[in-house]
């Protein structure tokens, strides 16, 4: 998977925090995709300064997973409220170099434009890998929204002022709402359709529950052997 070099990644809060501010005007919030064959999910487990990332290829018609990368290393950056992505991209590059099926779509646990400087890891992700991305989070990080129905597929906008930056969308019914967000060459109604495609008798996307198994150590694929906790 071609990989950009965009920036350093041994910096510090203050320098990361001038890139993504310098970063965030290259998102492109409109559809800018083609066919979706795969998509990818990705996660990190931490155990103090050691960490496990899982990135998992699902095959988009029927959400079964075909690929698998995982490493595990030290964490050097701190975590920071906002920052999220200086702290994970770098160990979810490093397991993306490992995949042999290629994405052609990114749904990241995290925000992309529904984020304080509008460039969470979604977004960071996207333009680093020039791939179609969406942020799906399980909380709010900033913004405001009125409830939505209980139905599944309902929606509301997350507004910041007078800019939307994301949605809240009931992917199950009477279930919490996730928190979906433009990461890179989507639009948001594109972001939210395809979020809620990925979604079967879960609140979160298939590709966010799988990733996350990966992460903590259990097993996905069928040749795949069960690996060591932390």
């Amino acid at each position: 998977m071609y990989i950009k070099d965009l920036h350093p990644w041994n910096i510090t809060p203050s320098k990361a925090t001038q890139i993504q501010n310098q970063l965030r005007n290259q998102i492109i919030d409109k559809d800018d995709l083609d066919e979706i064959q795969f998509v990818a999910g990705m996660d990190i487990g931490f155990k103090g300064n050691l960490a496990r990332a899982s990135i998992v290829v699902l095959r988009y018609s029927d959400l079964e997973p075909v690929d698998l990368a995982v490493v595990e290393t030290t964490v050097s950056f701190p975590y920071v409220p906002g920052l999220l992505s200086f702290r994970e991209t770098p160990l979810l590059l490093e397991a993306a170099k490992k995949l042999k099926t290629e994405p052609d779509l990114i749904i990241a646990d995290g925000h992309g434009l529904a984020h304080p400087r509008r460039f969470g890891i979604a977004c960071h992700l996207g333009l680093i890998l020039d791939k179609p991305a969406i942020g799906c989070a399980k909380s709010r990080l900033c913004g405001a929204y009125s409830e939505p129905s209980n139905r599944k597929g309902s929606s509301a906008h997350i507004h910041d002022k007078e800019e939307i930056i994301g949605a809240v969308l009931r992917s199950r019914s009477n279930v919490s709402v996730v928190y979906v967000s433009v990461g890179h060459r989507v639009s948001l109604e594109t972001a939210i359709e395809l979020t809620l495609s990925c979604c079967k008798q879960y609140r979160i996307p298939e590709t966010t529950r799988y990733a996350h198994k990966a992460a903590s150590g259990k097993p996905i694929l069928r040749d795949q052997n069960q690996m060591s906790l932390f």
